[in-house]
């Protein structure tokens, strides 16, 4: 008995040693196994995988649909769009075209500012490989890529109105002048493709392209512009069977061509030599769109603090970021002291003073609504009985006279409750050195900024008083427009000072061209 206990304690040490050698073997397969475990179960699902796969994605929707673009039958957006909204109509020029309507008479455009197309011919060492590249119009991607570079090369020279040294930015030639400002964003491309409807085409078409930022003559003195557009207008005539043209300017080239037909008829050095005659042979009709004849109030606001329409869209996406210090380079400062060398702004300075937009206190507008009032689509304001929902007594006398009011409380206050301090006076007295960070742009930096207050303290300024704004903040561009433009009404056209070529812009001192069956348009 005391054999088998021993055997079976034997045993049971035995089994117990095993049990021990099995777990220490499983304590040592854990210690090698542990650090996997631990490594497998620690990887988990981060930001970055979210970020690379939902970028993956997006690529490959964007490349799908690409492919997509590319490989649809053009018919196929027509004929979702005709399911949708119905057939489509057909733009005029088919309309024409099957009303039988072809060509007749050859047509002339005339672009605006800035719609025309500008490329290098000549730069500094900046502007390497842009040779004949648009610097303006397109996709302007010089904008982006070398901002104070472009700048520079858009500028023009401050004294003279002329190409500073060593740099030569030229108009684009031909129709794709001024076809497309920017990609998707037309000028005359619609007009040109509509009236190729009905058979016109290059020859039956000229594009008047011309470098916007000259003043008009100094289009004439650098490129001969006005030479080449009397050449090409006679030339149409010419081989179209003697068909005199039809002229379709637009904006700024409304002005442009009111010079032009008045530098036509005037002997050289000044005019072109085409004499009385020349509008009434070669121009059959001018059809005006959108033209600035007594000038435009947004003019002054762009001079004074380049405050156009697109810097403020601009300024709604990024409130703060073009009038900051971005990498090095004051956006406003640039832009300004850049559009301040651009001589062709000043022909659209209000002309006429008070006589024509008013004074402190009455406005040929009359009485309006005030800025909270919804605007009347009619053109009479009599006709209030007919449309509803209308407050009478939200009417107030806005007197547009005022073009720039510093306040609003200013802009409505009567002129004899409004003090202000003589600006004539701030512009006489001795400069300052300017040495603080302003905010203004100005051609020096002398100015002091008591003469900025006083910019402001004068308060409200009218059509006669921005003159006196735009010499004190900007007298070169002044200095320069003073000798280019005019702003007057004439008492006596027959005064021989009106035959000087700073006057041909401004249709309150220059007569109409001797042309009694020229027809003229104004849309």
């Amino acid at each position: 008995m005391s054999f088998l206990r021993r055997r079976k304690g034997t045993d049971s040490s035995k089994s117990q040693n095993l049990r021990c050698n099995i777990v220490k073997e499983d304590e040592k397969n854990n210690l090698y196994e542990s650090p996997r475990k631990e490594s497998y179960n620690s990887k988990k699902w981060s930001c970055w995988d979210s970020c690379c796969w939902f970028i993956g994605f997006v690529c490959s929707v964007w490349w799908f649909l690409l492919l997509l673009y590319n490989t649809m039958p053009a018919s196929i957006p027509q004929y979702v769009t005709e399911a949708i909204k119905g057939p489509l109509t057909d733009p005029p020029g088919v309309k024409l075209r099957k009303e039988g309507l072809t060509v007749n008479h050859p047509v002339v455009f005339v672009p605006g500012i800035v719609t025309g197309g500008l490329e290098l011919w000549e730069g500094h060492q900046c502007a390497e490989g842009l040779f004949r590249k648009r610097l303006w119009g397109g996709s302007f991607g010089e904008l982006y890529k070398r901002p104070l570079c472009w700048a520079q090369h858009m500028s023009l020279d401050n004294e003279t109105g002329l190409d500073p040294p060593g740099i030569r930015v030229r108009p684009v030639s031909g129709l794709v002048a001024a076809d497309y400002f920017a990609a998707g964003y037309f000028v005359w491309a619609v007009l040109i493709a509509n009236l190729a409807q009905i058979g016109y085409e290059e020859k039956t078409m000229y594009m008047a392209a011309y470098d916007w930022r000259l003043s008009f003559q100094n289009t004439e003195v650098r490129d001969q512009t006005l030479s080449r557009i009397k050449s090409n207008i006679e030339l149409m005539v010419a081989t179209n069977g003697g068909k005199k043209v039809v002229v379709i300017p637009h904006s700024m080239g409304v002005l442009y061509f009111l010079h032009f037909m008045k530098w036509v008829e005037a002997p050289p050095p000044m005019g072109g030599g085409g004499g009385s005659e020349w509008c009434a042979k070669h121009i059959k009709a001018v059809m005006n769109i959108g033209g600035p004849f007594l000038g435009v109030p947004k003019s002054v606001s762009g001079l004074f603090s380049v405050e156009a329409r697109d810097i403020a869209i601009a300024r709604t996406f990024a409130p703060g970021f073009l009038d900051k210090d971005v990498f090095g380079l004051q956006t406003f400062q640039h832009l300004m002291r850049m559009t301040r060398t651009w001589d062709s702004t000043m022909s659209m300075i209000p002309k006429g003073g008070e006589t024509i937009w008013g004074g402190l206190d009455w406005s040929p507008e009359g009485s309006s609504f005030n800025c909270g009032a919804k605007t009347l689509r009619n053109n009479s304001i009599n006709n209030t009985d007919q449309i509803p929902n209308i407050n009478l007594a939200n009417m107030k006398n806005v007197n547009y006279g005022r073009i720039i009011s510093f306040g609003k409380d200013v802009a409505e206050a009567h002129s004899s409750k409004i003090e202000r301090v003589d600006l004539l006076d701030s512009m006489k007295a001795d400069m300052l050195a300017n040495l603080t960070n302003c905010d203004i742009w100005i051609e020096y930096h002398d100015i002091g900024d008591h003469r900025i207050k006083a910019v402001a303290d004068y308060k409200v300024y009218t059509a006669g008083s921005i003159l006196d704004l735009l010499h004190f903040v900007s007298p070169k561009l002044m200095a320069r427009g003073g000798a280019h433009f005019s702003y007057g009404i004439a008492d006596n056209l027959d005064d021989p000072k009106y035959q000087h070529y700073k006057y041909w812009s401004n249709p309150l001192e220059t007569k109409l061209p001797d042309a009694p069956d020229m027809e003229i348009y104004s849309i």
